[in-house]
């Protein structure tokens, strides 16, 4: 039977110290920066997805015990069989896994931990649900689940129902992290890709509040004469 170990041992069979060193520095990993700590192997997310494959059978006790590792890319790679797992699951099933990702959230610890299942679990499970976690995590002291609060309505964008994104994206327009100024823009811009009138619509309510980034974040695919007015703000 594949365990814990079989998945450790796969990854750090193709660990890289070179790709270490450049992921310690890409993920903010020095002292004060938001991934302070954080350690790597070295893995390509390609690799680690493969692993994630032939392992996506391990239970659920082991997953739990590859999120408490130190290492970035064995929380990863636990993160993509859970995702797995949640997709494959009949509805009790996913329920169950739902409720072992919240349990399990401290491990989802940096922002690719969070874009690579919030959408897809938490998203996806809490659609036709009460959201009210989403709208408590948008006001918590903690970066990462600030961020599952405004990526989990990814999964919403995607079936078309953005209340819920513009209105996590206004609890969030004075957050202090540059993070989470990227997550809310980057959600916007989705969100307008569905509906271009209403997310203009909230731009012109907020973007004289918006950090610079998330502003440009949200517009980045108008073009190029319209984003210009609106981050002038000579526009209607």
């Amino acid at each position: 039977m594949k365990t814990y170990k079989d998945v450790e041992n796969a990854l750090k069979s193709i660990a890289d110290k070179d790709i270490a060193e450049h992921s310690s520095r890409f993920f903010k990993t020095g002292e004060g920066e938001y991934g302070e700590g954080d350690v790597f192997l070295g893995i390509r997310v390609p690799e680690q997805r493969n692993i994630a494959k032939k392992y996506r059978d391990i239970p659920l006790d082991d997953v739990s015990v590859l999120l408490e590792a130190g290492y970035h890319e064995i929380r990863l790679t636990a993160l993509f069989i859970l995702v797995h797992k949640y997709r494959k699951a009949d509805i009790p099933g996913k329920e169950k896994v739902y409720r072992f990702y919240m349990d399990h959230l401290d491990a989802v610890n940096n922002w690719d931990l969070v874009d690579s299942s919030a959408k897809y679990i938490a998203g996806h499970y809490l659609f036709e649900k009460d959201k009210t976690v989403l709208y408590k995590f948008a006001k918590s002291d903690n970066l990462w689940e600030r961020r599952v609060s405004i990526i989990a309505t990814h999964y919403f964008i995607d079936q078309g129902y953005l209340q819920d994104t513009f209105r996590i994206a206004e609890l969030l327009l004075q957050d202090t992290e540059d993070l989470i100024h990227k997550a809310v823009g980057w959600m916007l811009r989705e969100a307008g890709k569905k509906d271009k009138p209403s997310l203009l619509s909230f731009l012109k309510k907020h973007h004289s509040e918006m950090p610079r980034t998330m502003l440009r974040y949200s517009i980045e695919k108008f073009p190029d004469d319209e984003r210009r007015m609106i981050l002038t703000g000579n526009w209607g």
